[in-house]
This record gives structure tokens, sequence and C-alpha cells, in this order.
């Protein structure tokens, strides 16, 4: 039997174990570890790879969601109970950070084609209080930007792209992240573009932002021993920068395999109670961070590919506006769209590493299924 783990970080490094170990050694020896050259350095790496002026490194995707916010409203963009429109459909680190800069989450049901949020929802959210637009680009599809940041124009709102499972995608030949005023990006081990540990980053176009923003990060302070804000530590290190420098170089032909895995999937998925997800026009505005399919036997699907030595994931089990933490401020949203969402997606094994005859495997074990009956 062939057994195919849902991801496999070893095998994901092997390839790369001299250079990540090169890496490494560099930032030992040079004594520096925290704010040095290899952060300046991949800072400008990923900028220019995004197509950004800056790129500031924060110690993860949630912190720069959350610092992003917070230099908004420090810079009188925003101010404590403004409405931001959120999909619901997302990790909850997404509305996480909303609340936590004293923001109001607007959830937005999302389009059943993409699961993202969908252009045509934005006129019925909008409220005297609405200020921002907060865009997850889900599983590593680009969400419709133009016509967002269209929108957003036309009615004064900033926009920050959650990008934290889409490195490397585009729309219309532009990369996510470079779209809204602000772009934050997780690095966790198991994104497209992982570290060996907790990172992330904030890309914008916007001086002011960036500079406000590498003062956060570093106890709200510019020059050391003087503090100009209220900040935090939260800063990208050297090693996880060095090692980020080795995969960005990567990042292109990983996201071309991954393609490549689920063109696979959709072309030999066929089981009638499968629902696999919708095919972009544009290859490269889905980077396939995850194959989700639907199916409203879920929970029997996973346990039958389980049995046949095949792991998967449910991305995400429960809603955010049904967690314990939001049960109060939440939970009477009626969301019914991204509630059934939840009880149905199952998420395949993806990645760069999978090997035919497991691609294999897993197509003829989900076309295998006896089905809910």
């Amino acid at each position: 039997m062939t057994t195919v783990p849902f991801y496999d970080l070893n095998t994901a490094n092997a390839p790369l174990a001299a250079e990540l170990s090169a890496a490494a050694d560099r930032v030992v020896r040079s004594g520096w570890y925290i704010l040095g050259q290899e952060l300046a350095a991949f800072e400008t790496d990923f900028a220019r790879y995004i197509g950004c002026r800056h790129a500031i490194g924060v110690g993860s995707g949630y912190d720069a969601l959350v610092l992003t916010l917070r230099a908004w409203k420090k810079q009188g963009r925003l101010a404590d109970g403004d409405h931001v429109i959120v999909p619901a459909n997302t990790f909850i680190a997404s509305i996480l950070a909303i609340t936590e800069t004293g923001l109001s989450p607007i959830l937005a049901e999302p389009s059943p084609e993409t699961f993202n949020l969908s252009p045509s929802a934005l006129p019925a959210l909008m409220t005297e209080r609405t200020r921002a637009i907060m865009v997850v680009h889900l599983y590593g599809r680009a969400a419709d930007m133009p016509t967002i940041t269209a929108f957003a124009r036309r009615h004064g709102l900033l926009v920050l792209e959650d990008t934290a499972q889409a490195h490397g995608a585009m729309f219309a030949g532009q990369r996510v992240g470079s779209f809204g005023d602000a772009g934050a990006f997780s690095f966790y081990p198991a994104k497209n573009l992982g570290a060996l540990g907790d990172a992330g980053a904030v890309v914008t176009d916007n001086d002011d932002l960036a500079y406000l923003l590498r003062a956060l990060r570093n106890y709200g302070s510019h020059q050391k021993y003087c503090h100009q804000y209220l900040g935090v530590n939260s800063r990208l290190d050297e090693m996880q920068a060095a090692i980020l420098r080795v995969k960005l170089t990567r990042l292109d032909e990983a996201n071309s395999q991954r393609r490549s895995v689920a063109y696979r999937y959709l072309a030999g998925i066929h089981h009638p109670e499968v629902t696999t997800p919708t095919s972009p026009a544009d290859p490269m505005s889905h980077v396939w961070h995850l194959f989700v399919v639907r199916c409203l036997a879920r929970d029997s699907l996973a346990g039958h590919l389980a049995a046949k030595g095949i792991q998967t994931m449910v991305h995400y089990p429960t809603p955010p506006h049904w967690q314990p933490c939001y049960r109060s401020s939440l939970g009477g949203t009626a969301l019914p769209g991204n509630e059934a969402l939840h009880r149905e997606v199952l998420s395949l094994p993806m990645s760069p590493e999978l090997r035919n005859d497991q691609v294999a495997a897993v197509i003829a074990a989900v076309n295998d299924w006896p089905g809910a009956a």
C-alpha cells in the first residue's frame, strides 16, 4: 500500500539541506542574530519578488496583520470600533487580528466557486463605520483584487491583503500582496514559502507605513533606547531570514510543481459525491497551498482515505464565529454558506514533493470510496 502523508517537512527540506546548513552556519559565524544583514537582504529580495518598495520582517503572519492595523490606528486612518470587512471562511488569525486591535469584524460569506471574498458581496456589508477590507487569498487562490481595490478606492477604504497562503500567486500578472495598501505574509513552516519556525512580513509601497512598522516591531524604537511608540518585540530573526533567502529562490518552481499535482487531481478525481475546486482561467492565480474538496459525507471519505494510508486534514472544522472566544460577540451571525463549507471541506495531500505514485494513489482511493451509503 502506498502511504501518502499530508505534508512532510523532512522530505520538503531534504533537497535544500546543504544550502540551509550553509545559511545557518553563516548566521552563527556572523555573531549578529537580530536586525542584521540577513534580514535586510531578505527584505530587499522579498519586496522585489512581490513588487513592492518595502518588506518588513516580523515574528509571524499574525503579527504582520496586527501591526499593520495598529500602525493605521497610530496614523489616524483607523479608530477603535471601526468596521473591517473580512471573509468568514478563514483561519481565525485573520479575525483575531481585527479584534485584538479594537476593531470590529464584519463577516462576509465566501464565494461558493472560489471560497474567497466575492466583490459582489461588498456593497451589502458596508456600514457607516466601515473603514477597511481584509482580503484573504484562501488556499492559495488569488482573490479578484482589481475589482476589490476599485471598490475600496470609491469608498475611501483601506485594503489589507492576508496573503498567508498565497506566496507567489498572481492576478492579471501582478503578485498578490502588492494590490492593497499593505500585504501580510506568514512564513509558518508548512506554507509555500516556509521558515523553520514562526516568521512573517508586511509588504507595502507606503513609505510612512513602512517606517512606522519598523519601529513598532522593535519596541517602538528607531534608535536604541529611544522609544517613540508603544511597540512590541516582533522581529524576523537572522536565522529565519537566511533560511527564507534560500527558499525564496525555489518558490516559483515549487508552486509550478504544486500546480502539476493539482491538475492531476482535477483531471483524475471523478467521484459523483466529491466536488473538486474550480480551476481558475489563469493558472498563475492559484499556487495550491491546499487542495480542498467538498463532500457531504466528509468524515466517511476521510476515514476511507485514512484506511488506505492517505492522510487528510480539515481546513477548518469550526468556523471562527462559532469558536468559544467569539460565541458571545459573533456567534449569532447567520452565515449558512460558510457553515456548510466547514461541514464539508476536506484537504487532500498537497506538496511539491508528492511522487507520481502517491498522487495516483490519492486519486484511486477517492474514486473507489463507496460513498455515503
